[in-house]
């Protein structure tokens, strides 16, 4: 079977990286052909798909004056390559995507919903082209993937056909989650973080739907009850040069507990360095940052954000979105635990990762779609 992914770009995100260990996880484990059509450039995932062994086609597309050239980049390069399915991402590569593989003839048509909150977040282009996905919904798609059973929820409620629609939970690659414990140390040692310290993380983006705001005033609160509690954050433009951020984090009164690390690479190490992790969203879909720390047993609080609660199940603590102090408090439960109170938490995150979310369930559910669509009469 050929399987064809059409996606806008290939830079680091949640939709690529569970792209990429999709493709790489079917790549490993049976015959099936999966490649890869990014509508702009290769970035950093593209990269990395094709020194796994995965064909990645770009189409160059810069802006909307291209979209009418990549369309037809894009059509002509699925009549050469003759997919038996194709599994588009995101809005922009579903509406493009799906109208190409109807085009030329793919019935076996794929989309693929991450967004929960559709009122947060995407310009009036997004708004618009949302709209159109969600009238031709009904005849374009065979199947709607969502990543999050919200986003199944608030997308039904915008107009597209529920009866489409079917949720896939991400899936985690256990075997990369993983760092050593000098890592750890070096990460405390060169950040002035000491043995004794206890490190409660944040790792994400600088974004108005994250919220870091809440999560230092949050800190803010925790400092002037724990001595030794500092607090790690790790994400793009989470770093000294951002002005808002470092104003909040002046207003706590205490900025020498804080530890900025701005954007990573060696994500496994820096959840290696906490000893607690905090999501604190306002939004989200299905959380990627949440599953890693508890593939990593980190003990977790989190706000009531897409399918955050759903994720965590019963293994931490949820509050409500933009609650300082809620979220203050529950963190302050973990801190206030023993070491092997916080050791037993992680672990119950850990197996509901291990029993429900690695990548090798997320795969045979896909693998259940495919089969499907391929077999289908009527789609030969």
């Amino acid at each position: 079977m050929k399987v064809t992914h059409v996606i806008v770009g290939l830079n680091i995100g949640g939709a690529e990286l569970m792209l990429r260990r999709l493709c790489e996880s079917f790549n490993s484990s049976s015959e099936d052909e999966h490649r890869v059509i990014s509508l702009t450039d290769l970035g950093e995932v593209g990269a990395l798909l094709r020194a796994h062994g995965v064909t990645v086609d770009t189409l160059g597309m810069r802006g909307a004056w291209d979209v009418f050239s990549a369309f037809n980049k894009l059509v002509r390069l699925l009549q050469s390559t003759k997919p038996d399915v194709v599994q588009t991402w995101m809005y922009h590569a579903d509406l493009l995507g799906g109208l190409a593989a109807r085009r030329v003839g793919v019935k076996a048509v794929i989309w693929g919903i991450r967004t929960t909150d559709v009122s947060k977040g995407g310009g009036r282009a997004t708004i618009i082209i949302r709209r159109l996905c969600a009238w031709l919904s009904s005849s374009v798609p065979s199947v709607i993937i969502c990543a999050a059973q919200a986003s199944r929820a608030s997308h039904v409620a915008v107009g597209y056909s529920p009866g489409k629609m079917t949720v896939i939970p991400n899936g985690f690659d256990l075997e990369r989650l993983v760092a050593q414990p000098q890592e750890r140390e070096s990460i405390r040692s060169t950040q002035g973080i000491d043995e004794d310290d206890l490190v409660i993380g944040s790792l994400g983006r600088y974004n108005q739907v994250k919220d870091h705001s809440s999560f230092v005033k949050a800190a803010g609160l925790l400092a002037a009850r724990f001595a030794h509690v500092k607090f790690l954050m790790v994400g793009r433009d989470v770093d000294h040069a951002n002005s808002a951020l470092m104003a909040e984090i002046a207003a706590t009164g205490c900025p020498d507990r804080f530890v900025l690390l701005g954007e990573r690479r060696d994500v496994p190490a820096c959840f290696k360095a906490m000893d607690i992790f905090c999501l604190h969203s306002v939004t989200e879909g299905f959380p990627n940052v949440l599953g890693e720390a508890m593939s990593m047993a980190l003990p977790c609080v989190t706000t009531d954000a897409g399918d955050a609660a759903f994720l965590l199940g019963e293994n931490g603590f949820v509050v409500p979105i933009q609650d300082p102090p809620a979220l203050a408090e529950a963190l302050a439960q973990i801190a206030g635990a023993t070491a092997a109170e916080r050791t037993a938490m992680g672990q119950g995150a850990y197996m509901r990762i291990v029993e429900n979310f690695t990548m090798k369930c997320t795969e045979h559910k896909f693998r259940a779609i495919y089969d499907r669509l391929y077999l289908n009469q009527d789609v030969h």
